[in-house]
């Protein structure tokens, strides 16, 4: 506990008392948490989040409020047509026309098949663990969860009599939410076309995946399997305990790929409801998203701030022998976040240092093949969809036209709203 500021006092019967400047929790009550869904028009940007891509579609995470539905069916003009209100949204993933998405402690099942008649089908009450919103200092008064989520911190002063043994001021664990914005193509079709079957695809710093009829979704320790046979009527199917610090997930040939800071996890789906360890692979302490392409992962380890090590790196690690993965290659980033990779091709979200396109054919030479790397932005995750880039950033949604490596092209940009203010 830390103490900001205490001061004695003496009253008129020589009462002494401690002042306290502590964090009181803000709250939202249950009962307003489930409340019925409510959809606006297409609005601003304010805080993006991660992405999701299906069909003509792009899905946007407003940090905690919500969902963006863009109309991508041009991607050189995309349009931004609905916005689901979510209370607490940070991930999201989608089967057939079911969107499934977190809100605080529950999960939603809604179903987006008509965007002018998005309704909620189905919630999971207390599907996931209480979250108390990572504060960087201070005294934490005491959590009461029987009032409801945590929104965030008001800052109150406290007098404490010292002989009041049943008072006290206790740091209470906290979850932390690391997300940078605070501190995943068919021609035709519009607005009104709807979502075909299967599941869409999301970025790297995901939480949230679809593999076919299970939902998993990792928070920092367990992975929660949800069977989503019935896509509007998603069942907790089972919870496994999988490490330390897990951060992402990532699909791949029947098997999961969760990053974690401290190493990468290998799981099997060949019994997708109750998915086995496999290995694992060890590394510095780092912020860590994954992908994979063939027989090698690509792992990105973010130092600094809530991190961890003092090095951000890059790590090619082979893993044709999959209870056995082995670092190939590492090699110094500057802030690196998520990554993609489609046919040899690398995007590393290098933070403030920007969007980097690498020609990664031959793992042990990508510093040397770098095509591109844009700096005026600061890129946080990509979804790269064969010749059209996704890429999500602090100051806005990009597009890219990679069908061309020798001429990759910026086809849109979807500004953030306090940038569009600034300017």
């Amino acid at each position: 506990m830390l103490l900001i500021l205490t001061s004695l006092l003496v009253s008129c019967k020589d009462q002494i008392e401690d002042v306290y400047i502590v964090n009181e929790p803000v709250y939202l009550s249950y009962g307003d948490l489930r409340q019925p869904l409510k959809i606006a028009d297409g609005q601003e940007i304010y805080q993006p989040g991660k992405i999701y891509f299906k069909d003509n579609f792009i899905f946007i995470n407003e940090y905690q409020k919500g969902i963006h539905v863009v109309n991508n069916s041009d991607p050189s003009a995309p349009e931004i047509v609905k916005f689901i209100e979510i209370p607490g949204n940070v991930d999201l993933a989608i089967r057939d026309n079911i969107l499934y998405a977190d809100s605080y402690v529950d999960l939603l099942a809604i179903d987006i098949a008509d965007l002018n008649d998005i309704k909620e089908v189905k919630r999971i009450e207390n599907a996931f663990p209480y979250i108390v919103p990572f504060i960087e200092n201070g005294v934490v008064e005491n959590v009461d969860q029987s009032k409801g989520v945590i929104t965030g911190w008001r800052k109150t002063e406290r007098t404490v009599p010292i002989d009041e043994a049943n008072i006290s001021y206790e740091m209470y664990p906290a979850y932390e939410m690391d997300n940078n914005f605070r501190t995943l193509y068919s021609a035709n079709g519009g607005a009104e076309s709807g979502m075909t079957a299967g599941s869409g695809t999301g970025g790297s710093m995901a939480r949230f995946t679809v593999w076919n009829d299970y939902l998993y979704a990792v928070d920092s320790y367990l992975l929660r399997v949800f069977n989503i046979s019935q896509p509007t009527d998603p069942q907790l199917a089972g919870e496994v305990y999988a490490g330390w610090n897990i951060e992402t997930l990532f699909p791949y040939d029947n098997k999961l790929f969760l990053g974690s800071t401290t190493g990468m996890y290998i799981y099997s789906l060949a019994e997708p409801s109750n998915p086995q360890y496999i290995s694992a692979f060890w590394h510095a302490t780092g912020c860590d998203p994954v992908v994979v392409e063939d027989n090698l992962a690509y792992v990105t380890l973010r130092a600094g701030n809530l991190c961890g090590d003092n090095l951000s790196l890059l790590n090619v690690i082979d893993i044709s022998d999959i209870a056995n993965p082995k670092l190939l290659k590492e090699y110094i980033m500057d802030e690196p976040y998520g990554l993609g990779i489609d046919n040899d091709i690398l995007f590393v979200c290098d933070g403030s240092s920007g969007l980097k396109i690498y020609n990664a054919s031959d793992p042990l030479t990508i510093d040397q093949n770098k095509i591109i790397q844009y700096e005026d932005i600061n890129a946080w995750d990509v979804i790269p969809l064969g010749e059209v880039l996704l890429m999500i950033g602090s100051d806005g949604f990009y597009q890219y036209d990679y069908s061309d490596l020798q001429d990759i092209k910026e086809l849109s940009v979807i500004p953030v709203e306090h940038l569009i203010h600034q300017n």
